[in-house]
């Protein structure tokens, strides 16, 4: 059995997201007691896709973020290292003509400059061994004015609900797996991975670092989750992101 460690070596973790690619999304609902539904729906929102726009879902696994994008019209490219999660995207997505699959790496991305109308990745910046040369690449690849939408999981600001999760991580989820997955030592790895990972403020730093412009965040499930929003320079004015907390997470 694969189990990737805190090093991320890009084998590893395509390994052992090639392992457990067939139940992958069924394990998402299980561990995360349905809300990765109401993740998803707040995701596609905060992309708000049209017709006729060219959308990147980079880390995108069986696609199944990507129909959601694609169902309001938008054109998606489905973008993931592990050739097992591709391939069963391809499989249950074969009628879908608005979802293109393509095995790429997140720090090395095959696609043009200023070329989509927007960039999102759900639960997958965390798996990179170099997020931040991913997010210069997302920059790189969205069109001036063009937002990046990153939803992934993050730090309950309050206390009490910060230890039950982290509680949770450590004791629960370890059994859930156990029942649940063909391979529950890789779950092992989704414990380690989300407790390593920055907050929503430092996430938010880097997003500026690389250089987009108002940046923001929105908790979801009490910060169990972030979502967060940032647009390339350049383009027509964006409108201000719903949500996001000016003290928080948006620059002037």
């Amino acid at each position: 059995m694969n189990k990737a460690d805190l090093s991320k070596r890009p084998d590893a973790v395509a390994a052992m997201f090639d392992e457990v690619s067939r139940h992958y999304d069924r394990m998402n609902t299980v561990l995360s007691a349905g809300n990765d539904h109401l993740w998803r729906i707040a995701t596609t929102r905060a992309i708000a896709p049209q017709s006729g726009q060219l959308i990147l879902d980079v880390a995108a696994g069986t696609g199944t973020s990507s129909a959601a994008i694609a169902k309001h019209g938008a054109y998606v490219v489905a973008a993931d290292f592990s050739a097992g999660m591709i391939e069963v995207g391809r499989s249950r997505q074969a009628g879908n003509r608005l979802v293109e699959f393509v095995q790429a790496d997140a720090t090395d991305l095959p696609f043009g400059d200023d070329e989509f109308d927007a960039v999102t990745i759900s639960f997958g910046l965390r798996n990179v061994v170099e997020p931040r040369t991913a997010l210069a690449e997302f920059l790189r690849v969205t069109k001036p004015g063009g937002r990046l939408v990153i939803c992934e999981f993050s730090t309950p600001p309050n206390a009490l609900l910060r230890r039950a999760y982290f509680a949770y991580l450590e004791r629960g989820m370890p059994v859930l797996a156990r029942l649940a997955s063909s391979n529950p030592e890789a779950y092992e790895y989704l414990m380690d991975s989300i407790a390593a990972w920055p907050d929503q403020r430092a996430l938010a730093g880097w997003l500026r670092e690389t250089g987009y412009e108002r940046v923001g965040y929105r908790n979801l499930t009490a910060g169990i989750v972030a979502l967060h929003r940032g647009f390339k320079p350049g383009g027509p004015p964006a409108p201000r992101a719903p949500g996001a907390r000016p003290g928080e997470g948006r620059s002037a």
